[in-house]
């Protein structure tokens, strides 16, 4: 195929432009300390050009700019930032058990978060009880007075993009719910963009675009709650999530690890969600709704039947992980979400099993990192946070 080289006739000047600034902003946010001369170098654009950029940047509230540095260009240079003081950035999940929201800077920083126990039981009792949060945390100090720029929503389910629609969650027994249209009346005000995604791909995605230093090749976020889901991002050069033809990758609770198993809450039997997750823990154990499985669990942890409900749900994590890391071969495995918090009885066998089940071809190569994220509560609406970021920044009525 010919590459066409971009010429800038009279209506493209407004879309270059966007082009232009989206690309110094994400630089800038990747790098933070960059200096004009280094920006125009990186982004092959004139210094001139880039200075005009920047000084307008600076007005409007997007960037800081710090004292002067020795560049690797020559001439010191004022280090570059993105602003934190003007703006802030909502996330919010919708949990099985319960709703979360965080406030957060442009480099993600958290302002404020709360998260609440409330079972999710219709879309409209949620998204009110969501919409209450939102405004609660809206009043907290350190976000009051800032300027909003966008919501999002992380959701136990998969996610149609276009509507956006949240497909299925099978644990809320939700089909085909456009959260967000159901959410506006209740936030009439709240400006956008507003976006709605699968919690395990939001919190995959704020794993790599609010995280420091060098970026994963390929990072796995396996979110391990009620139910179990996973994220797939890519981290370099550009990240971004991998999403299949449908936007069903990653849904791995469902992958079947056992044939002619327990019937599955999507319908199927032997789904990797009906040997580990929190509902199939809770049914084997006899525990009710509404109490947090480790808070139920922690007096129990020596009777025989929860010591063996756990080395068989470790072993079937162990098992996922291991189908996981043999068909995609990622170079990062985070594990977040409520079952962490069990502890070595789920997650010794979970990752003795991974260790014992590493062929030849595997051992020879270098070793995955696997990463234990116990404190996970706000992660899924933290990347949803960082995702309105991602979109305002590409979003040129926002910017200006």
């Amino acid at each position: 195929m010919t590459s066409v080289p971009i010429h800038a006739r009279a209506g493209d000047q407004g879309f270059l432009k966007q082009l232009n600034r989206s690309a110094v902003l994400e630089l800038i946010r990747r790098e933070p300390g960059i200096s004009r001369a280094e920006l125009a170098a990186r982004t092959q654009l004139t210094k001139v050009t880039v200075g005009a950029m920047v000084q307008e940047l600076l007005d409007q509230g997007w960037l800081v700019e710090g004292s002067l540095q020795q560049g690797s260009l020559g001439r010191p240079g004022r280090a570059l930032h993105l602003n934190e003081r003007r703006h802030v950035l909502l996330g919010a999940e919708v949990g099985v058990q319960g709703l979360r929201v965080v406030a957060c800077t442009l480099t993600g920083r958290a302002l404020g978060q709360r998260a609440i126990l409330v079972p999710s039981t219709t879309p409209e009792a949620t998204a009110q009880h969501l919409a209450t949060l939102i405004m609660e945390v809206l009043t907290y100090p350190e976000v009051a007075g800032r300027e909003v720029l966008g919501l999002g929503v992380a959701v136990p389910g998969p996610v149609a993009l276009h509507d956006p629609t949240l497909l299925f969650a099978p644990n809320l027994g939700w089909r085909d719910v456009p959260f967000l249209t159901v959410l506006k009346p209740f936030l009439p005000d709240l400006p956008g963009p507003w976006l709605l995604e699968n919690e395990a791909k939001a919190a995959a995605f704020g794993e790599v675009y609010f995280s420091g230093g060098d970026k994963p090749e390929l990072l796995a976020y396996l979110s391990l709650g009620t139910g179990i889901g996973s994220g797939l991002m890519v981290g370099a050069p550009v990240p971004y999530l991998l999403r299949g033809a449908q936007g069903l990758a990653g849904e791995i609770g469902h992958s079947v690890l056992q044939s002619g198993g327990l019937y599955c809450h999507c319908g199927n039997r032997g789904c990797a969600e009906t040997l580990v997750s929190g509902w199939a823990i809770r049914a084997a154990l006899d525990i009710p709704p509404g109490v947090p499985l480790e808070t139920a669990l922690q007096p129990r942890m020596q009777d025989a039947d929860v010591q063996v409900t756990l080395r068989r749900a470790g072993e079937a994590l162990g098992m996922l992980l291991t189908n996981l890391h043999h068909t995609l071969n990622p170079s990062d495995i985070v594990l977040g979400g409520s079952l962490t918090r069990l502890g070595e009885p789920l997650l010794g066998p979970a990752l003795a099993f991974f260790r014992e089940h590493q062929h030849d071809l595997y051992a020879r190569t270098a070793s995955i990192s696997i990463h234990i994220r116990t404190d996970s509560t706000f992660l899924p609406a933290r990347g949803a946070a960082a995702q309105v970021l991602a979109s305002v920044f590409h979003e040129s009525s926002v910017l200006g």
